[in-house]
């Protein structure tokens, strides 16, 4: 099977990536990793035994850090694909942290001393490299716990290697009890490699050029365009479209909301299932946090009987702004026909505003993350 950098060269050859020095220089110190963990144990020696001498410890991981479209989950992708070993597992971050709260769960159920230490043990177990992509945190539980899981984690061996969006200090930043949190970062910082992917080019971007975000009236022309836009943003096949994976996002308090499509920091919702359910800002404020993009689908024309509905919605886009989503959208009308009057229509004109704004390249080509 040809290596991570043989197959990043040929992608560069064939036109599907252009040269750039950042891209490379990951990709570089990600091969390296790949041979340190390829290669076979050394034996201590007859020297090293009688000595006592401990095996050497495992490669340091990295943390892959840059802005949307930047390419680290196509270098993640090479990096899993081309490393040729058996222990290794590829996870979604939300959906491992879901796993490990209810490992937990269960081993304190179990009255299993320790259960945190207990359950990063056994999941390490056998794992030689465990790779993340998307690391966010936006919740004080899976703040509360990284830093002593992650520690007992990498001493059984593992090799984390992940992506985030945002440099270690940032992960978390402003969050409720982040003092809890600050324990993983200086663990990220001393025992991982974290590399940059933070230059000017968003190459994602350029794939949804000349695609329009705002698609009017509801059917299916309007469908075709946002699924146009999920295939561009995420490399998904679309003669696949059948097996698009979905996801859960962990809104804090034990409960957790389904997300139909979810890939590469893309998620997909209906408009009923975020604004016709009661949900609030945190919930949206969640969202924004674990999304690069959401593509929304099924808004409706709403008169005042949906005031709620209406308020729910401006709320999403305001979390949305706020932290500059990209969004996608498939909606009965132009934003200032959609709630033209009933309660709270007038302060509605911000968020037409907003919405409109949104749709301009400059907005597009914020990165994300919070305002300043």
């Amino acid at each position: 099977m040809p290596g991570l950098i043989s197959r990043y060269d040929a992608l560069i050859a064939s036109g599907e990536l252009r040269p750039d020095a950042d891209q490379r220089a990951a990709a570089e110190r990600l091969a390296a990793l790949q041979g340190a963990l390829e290669a076979p144990p050394a034996p201590p020696g007859f020297v090293g035994r009688l000595l006592g001498r401990k095996p050497a410890p495992p490669p340091r991981g990295i943390y892959l850090w840059g802005g949307v479209g930047r390419g680290k989950s196509m270098l993640m992708d090479l990096f899993v694909e081309t490393l040729g070993i058996a222990a290794k597992r590829r996870v979604h971050f939300h959906a491992f942290m879901l796993e490990v709260d209810r490992r937990i769960a269960a081993a304190r159920e179990g009255r299993i001393a320790d259960p945190l230490t207990s359950v990063a043990q056994e999941m390490g177990r056998g794992l030689a490299c465990l790779a993340f992509d998307e690391l966010v945190v936006t919740n004080t539980a899976d703040a509360a716990i990284m830093g002593r899981f992650f520690t007992a984690l990498m001493a059984s061996g593992t090799v984390i290697v992940t992506t985030s969006n945002r440099p270690p200090r940032d992960l978390y930043k402003d969050g409720l009890n982040r003092s809890l949190f600050v324990p993983f970062i200086e663990l990220v910082e001393r025992e991982m490699d974290v590399l940059s992917l933070n230059g000017p080019t968003d190459y994602r971007l350029e794939r949804i050029g000349g695609l329009a975000t705002w698609h009017t009236p509801l059917g299916d022309a309007a469908t075709a365009q946002v699924r146009e836009a999920f295939f561009r943003l995420t490399d998904f096949a679309p003669e696949d479209a059948a097996h698009v994976p979905s996801g859960a996002l962990d809104l804090g308090g034990g409960r957790v909301l389904h997300v139909p499509k979810s890939l590469k920091g893309v998620g997909v919702f209906s408009f009923r299932k975020l604004c016709g359910e009661n949900r609030g800002a945190a919930d949206y404020l969640a969202i924004a946090r674990a999304f690069h993009t959401v593509i929304l689908v099924g808004i409706p024309r709403m008169g005042p009987e949906q005031r709620n509905e209406a308020i729910r919605f401006t709320k999403l886009i305001d979390a949305l702004y706020e932290h500059r989503v990209k969004l996608f959208a498939t909606a009965a009308a132009a934003p200032e026909a959609l709630y033209p009057e009933g309660d709270g229509a007038f302060e509605f004109a911000r968020t037409v505003s907003r919405l409109k704004e949104m749709q301009s390249d400059s907005y597009m080509a914020l990165g994300h993350g919070a305002q300043d």
